[in-house]
């Protein structure tokens, strides 16, 4: 049976993502947290001159971050004691460490806000798109590793069999789970991730394997690219190219010049074939 996957805390994770938006807007005071039990408990907090922030607690609508995760869009002010358009619940955390300018922005996951990171500053300082496009880069990581430790944990949980043998059905579900992950891997820039997903994809695989035609004999060593492995696995689940495509945001003469390698590689005259072939060489659930 498959273990979980071994993903760093959440409290590690909002902590990674406070020190790259300090390093990649160069504002002096960083800090966030994320959603538990309605509330933001901000976690991480980088370059803070006091301990004021310490035990911010943020709920929705109430403050920038709160106005910022409600609007599910970035919030800023260069002059947060006397804004107008935010409520001042939290004046005596963020009064108190002497931030004038500060800059939140929300953690979507599904349309659901799912956290907040902030960037301030102790003087009044220009926010414009060149400081916040890679504030907002900062954020949506978070968000597409949340969303993707969503999904891991969601199609485990649905295929991860209660017994050593895996029965027919489980191993079609193993195989969605992989089909999905890979799409899901497509979309990630962030290649340490990547990394995760693919120990996750590996326990996947080797949970089908055992089954998949182990009398059968081995089969040569094939080494497949990622698109290669993702176009393969959609087709697996029976996609046609065109469905590939709009999956893997692809264009569909792509997508038969990958599936067309990939069946090369493996030595086979068709997709279902290649598939088969795949399986036995465990690329695939």
């Amino acid at each position: 049976m498959s273990a979980a996957p071994e993903w760093e805390s959440e409290s590690e994770l909002v902590t990674r993502a406070v020190r790259e938006l300090a390093r990649r807007t160069h504002f002096p005071v960083t800090f966030g947290g994320l959603i538990d039990e309605g509330v933001v408990s901000v976690t991480s907090i980088v370059g803070n001159r006091t301990r004021s922030l310490d035990g911010l607690r943020v709920r929705p609508e109430r403050g920038l971050g709160g106005r910022a995760m409600m609007e599910l869009r970035p919030r800023m002010t260069n002059d947060y004691g006397s804004s107008r358009q935010i409520t001042h619940d939290y004046d005596v955390f963020v009064l108190g460490e002497g931030l004038r300018t500060l800059l939140a922005l929300p953690i979507v996951v599904g349309g659901r806000p799912r956290g907040v990171l902030y960037a301030g500053a102790w003087d009044r300082t220009p926010v414009d798109g060149i400081t916040t496009a890679p504030a907002m880069q900062v954020a949506q990581s978070v968000a597409d590793e949340l969303r993707v430790r969503d999904e891991v944990e969601r199609r485990l949980r649905a295929a991860t069999p209660q017994a050593d043998a895996v029965a027919p059905h489980q191993r079609e579900e193993l195989r969605e789970s992989f089909a999905e992950l890979r799409s899901i891997a497509a979309q990630v820039d962030d290649a340490d991730l990547r990394a995760r997903i693919a120990q996750v994809e590996h326990r996947l695989v080797s949970l089908a394997g055992d089954a998949v035609g182990a009398a059968t004999g081995p089969v040569p060593t094939v080494h497949l690219s990622r698109r290669e492995t993702d176009v393969l696995a959609c087709a697996a689940l029976g996609a046609t190219n065109a469905e590939i495509a709009a999956q893997l945001g692809l264009r569909e003469g792509t997508v038969k010049a990958y599936l067309g390698t990939a069946m090369s590689k493996l030595d086979a005259s068709t997709r279902h074939a290649a598939v088969t072939k795949a399986r036995r060489a465990g690329l695939l659930p």
